[in-house]
């Protein structure tokens, strides 16, 4: 071997080193960063009435606007949000956000997951596959077709299903910002599930009539999570803001013991 090559490859490996403890070192650090996914039909608006309250704890908060127009693009947006950040990362999903963070966690950054009546498959698992066993929820029929393969929930699913509890101006805006969803999300399958090396935690929404509350506790169960009950719809982080922040700060807690 030239005395070129070996100052090539003893530089390579140097900077391997030095990238991966960098990283290490990153993910060891105080957790301040928190990471926000979405579901369908729905934006990064969703999260609106939890980034002040983590604001005003010291936190940095990303919301990140999923395109919802694949799994994979979801993925690539989830990640290049984490990319951004500086240091450790909690990553948060709400209903097929759970999806995204599952394969989005492994991400060496991410030091916790937390869904927030989310689903949580396993590697090789869609929503279809782990939603079979349980009772089908009123919004399901509340989704209408657009074209090209994309859905929407109509007004009424929103209201009824989605944020029943919520005021009638907040389900109209709800309404007004719904971005159109791809419907091949619901067939997407994370790899490898961050949940298995990764802490998480899981907030059942009790009254959720978009994912049966039923599959919410079993999902929190299979994952091994943390788990906290809160008296909502699907959309605990609007209806019950101060408990799901609370969660989330008791959960960057956990990370720093």
């Amino acid at each position: 071997m030239s005395k070129l090559a070996r100052i090539i490859i003893t530089s390579a490996l140097a900077g391997t080193l030095f990238i991966g403890g960098s990283a290490m070192a990153r993910t060891n650090g105080s957790v301040k960063n928190v990471v926000l996914v979405h579901g369908a039909f729905a934006d990064g608006s969703s999260w609106a009435k939890i980034i002040p309250l983590l604001q005003a704890k010291g936190l940095k908060v990303t919301s990140v606007g999923i395109p919802l127009t694949s799994f994979a693009d979801d993925v690539a947006a989830t990640k290049r949000a984490i990319a951004a950040q500086d240091g450790p990362v909690l990553l948060v999903g709400h209903s097929y956000g759970g999806v995204v963070i599952t394969e989005a966690g492994n991400d060496a950054k991410v030091a916790g997951l937390v869904y927030v009546a989310a689903f949580a498959p396993d590697a090789g698992q869609n929503i279809g596959d782990i939603s079979a066993a349980f009772p089908k929820p009123p919004g399901a029929d509340k989704v209408a077709p657009l074209t090209d393969g994309f859905i929407t929930l109509s007004p009424d699913g929103i209201e009824t299903a989605f944020a029943q509890d919520l005021m009638e101006e907040e389900k109209a805006l709800l309404v007004a910002v719904q971005p159109q969803t791809s419907g091949s999300i619901f067939g997407a399958k994370p790899t490898v599930a961050a949940w298995k090396s990764k802490p998480n935690w899981y907030i059942v929404a009790a009254n959720d009539r978009m994912i049966a509350p039923e599959q919410e506790k079993s999902m929190a169960k299979q994952i091994k999570a943390k788990t906290t009950e809160l008296e909502s719809s699907h959309v605990p982080m609007l209806s019950k803001p101060k408990e799901v922040a609370k969660v989330l700060e008791d959960a960057i807690a956990g990370l720093e013991k």
